[in-house]
């Protein structure tokens, strides 16, 4: 009887997938997924984005050509401020699903509500809490450093990070001046404890660079007393504490939110996720890091079966593909059930067109509690992998931890993400994506341990800059590959009839090689660069000088 009743739920969650029909559930005590039939009597209108986008989330769609659509709009005002009037309280609101997570304890109203004309469904569940979670998405585990680490760094000292940026040779993008700048990056997560005191975000908020915060949970903005996790995620990213601890993108931007309850483990949670998720849409965010995963409840009745980790079943992921949709990169930790029952990935870890990351050690070998794949229709994931095992990370003032999990080699790729998007920023989330994927040790042979396996950074950017995009005045010169071996290619749009002159200068200011071509007006001229096979490894400027105009690249020969 158990198992029917159990099998009745899911039956009756998959039907809220299902276009034209709706069905709605308790997804915590007295909180429960509200349904609405349209999107009419609407302030907004599809003709007018910017009252309900920022320039930014608009620029994005523009550049990736892609359209607004009707779930870009807001829900209907007026249906919102009907339902107030019926002392509904109103947690969060999603426009992808055109829902409403509510809170009531009137039952005589829940009994009636679907009786309401803009109302589609809500699903009453009383279910069975247990009280506590048996399922832990975070792998506690922490070891306190030595006092000193034994890497001799380049340009910029990581400290304990090291190892964790150079096994994805992250340190070759940065070398070439790409850490973040320009980039905005959405962390959802459980909590940002301290973060306002770390220092390794001294620098972080001298400039400005944490541009807002909001709390899905509770309302309001973030506390920074809640929970350690999203702090340590964040270290991981933005930390900028040269001889202790740099990130992978620490001149980037970023939008702390909350949306996890770690007293509790609700299906609610993702309905808070969805929120922050369409928040950091709106507002113009290019990646969200996300090292949470769900997959089992307080409530049994709630739990998800592997079959459901298709990508299509667990609205979390349904929303992750939503987002992909929209032109952001979603990275997304595989989770920490490798050694455990449940075994597999968890939502959404399992959704399409985003980057599901599973850990390795230090020396790049697959650690046992990753989760592992495929999806249950068949993909391949975890996508790709990083070091989540002995990650540095800062949590406490003055001490950098050892921290592993999944959700520690996340924001180590999420962080890079931001990086090689910002070396190619005309190139569409999934060419990104595609690049990474590609560069990866494993990317031949794809197993459900590791994917593709451990990304290689600077071959990312080679395999990006082979990507064609559309090439016009505003970009005037481009130059690829920077990391170089034997040639590199030089695209030159002239707006006149001219001779430009390519030049390449190593580190000592010396001429190592010198070429003039002829450029047409109008037109985009491609030039070629031969014999740099025999230059030694380091660092080289390229400059182009025309009549008009003068270009730099640095490169790199490895």
């Amino acid at each position: 009887m158990e198992k029917m009743k159990k099998s009745k739920f899911v039956i009756l969650f998959f039907l809220l997938l299902i276009p034209g029909i709706t069905v709605n559930a308790q997804v915590a005590p007295n909180k429960y997924i509200l349904e609405l039939t349209d999107k009419l009597n609407n302030d907004y209108t599809i003709g007018n984005p910017e009252r309900f986008l920022s320039q930014r989330a608009i620029e994005r769609r523009t550049k990736q050509n892609i359209e607004i659509e009707e779930n870009d709009l807001p829900i209907s005002n007026y249906y919102i401020d009907s339902l107030k009037k019926l002392n509904l309280r109103i947690l969060n609101r999603s426009k992808w699903f055109n829902s409403l997570l509510i809170f009531s304890t009137d039952t005589l109203l829940l009994d009636t509500i679907e009786n309401i004309s803009f109302v589609n469904k809500l699903y009453l569940n009383t279910g069975i809490s247990t009280n506590k979670s048996k399922h832990n998405k975070f792998l506690n585990h922490f070891e306190k450093t030595t006092s000193a680490y034994n890497y001799i760094n380049t340009n910029y000292d990581y400290g304990f990070g090291y190892n964790q940026i150079h096994m994805v040779n992250g340190h070759l993008l940065h070398e070439l001046g790409y850490r973040g700048e320009g980039m905005q990056i959405a962390i959802i997560d459980a909590g940002f404890a301290n973060a306002d005191s770390l220092n390794v975000f001294d620098s972080i908020w001298a400039n400005n660079q944490v541009l807002g915060t909001h709390d899905f949970v509770d309302g309001g903005e973030i506390q920074f007393d809640k929970h350690y996790h999203g702090s340590a995620v964040f270290s991981i990213i933005g930390a900028n504490d040269p001889g202790m601890l740099i990130g992978t993108a620490p001149k980037a931007k970023f939008w702390l939110l909350r949306s996890e309850d770690v007293n509790s483990e609700y299906r609610v949670e993702e309905e808070n996720w969805i929120a922050a998720a369409e928040f950091a849409d709106s507002v113009g965010a290019d990646v969200i890091n996300t090292s949470l995963g769900y997959s089992v409840f307080d409530d049994p009745a709630q739990n998800y079966t592997y079959s459901e980790m298709d990508g299509n079943t667990a609205r979390i992921s349904i929303a992750s593909k939503i987002a992909a949709t929209k032109g952001m990169i979603l990275v997304n930790s595989a989770g920490n059930s490798g050694n455990d029952d449940w075994h597999y990935i968890t939502a959404p870890a399992d959704a399409d067109s985003i980057i599901t990351v599973g850990a390795v050690d230090s020396l790049g070998r697959y650690i046992y509690f990753s989760s592992v794949g495929p999806t249950a229709d068949g993909r391949i994931k975890p996508n790709i992998t990083a070091q989540g095992y002995k990650t540095a990370i800062q949590i406490n003032t003055n001490q950098i931890l050892l921290g592993s999990g999944t959700s520690f080699s996340s924001p180590l790729i999420a962080g890079m993400v931001a990086c090689l998007w910002q070396a190619k920023p005309n190139l569409s989330n999934m060419e990104i994506i595609q690049s990474i994927e590609k560069s990866a040790n494993n990317y031949n042979t794809p197993d459900e341990l590791v994917g593709y396996g451990i990304p290689d950074f600077s071959k990312a950017l080679n395999i990006a800059n082979s990507i064609k995009y559309n090439f016009s005045k505003s970009t005037l010169a481009s130059v690829n590959p920077t990391l170089f071996f034997d040639h590199i290619y030089i695209d030159f749009f002239s707006d006149t009839n001219q001779q430009v002159t390519l030049q390449i200068i190593d580190a000592s200011g010396r001429t190592v090689k010198l070429q003039t071509e002829n450029a047409n007006a109008h037109e985009l001229a491609g030039f070629t660069i031969n014999g740099l096979e025999k230059l030694s490894r380091g660092f080289y400027i390229f400059t182009l000088t025309a009549n008009n105009t003068a270009f730099q690249q640095k490169l790199i020969k490895p």
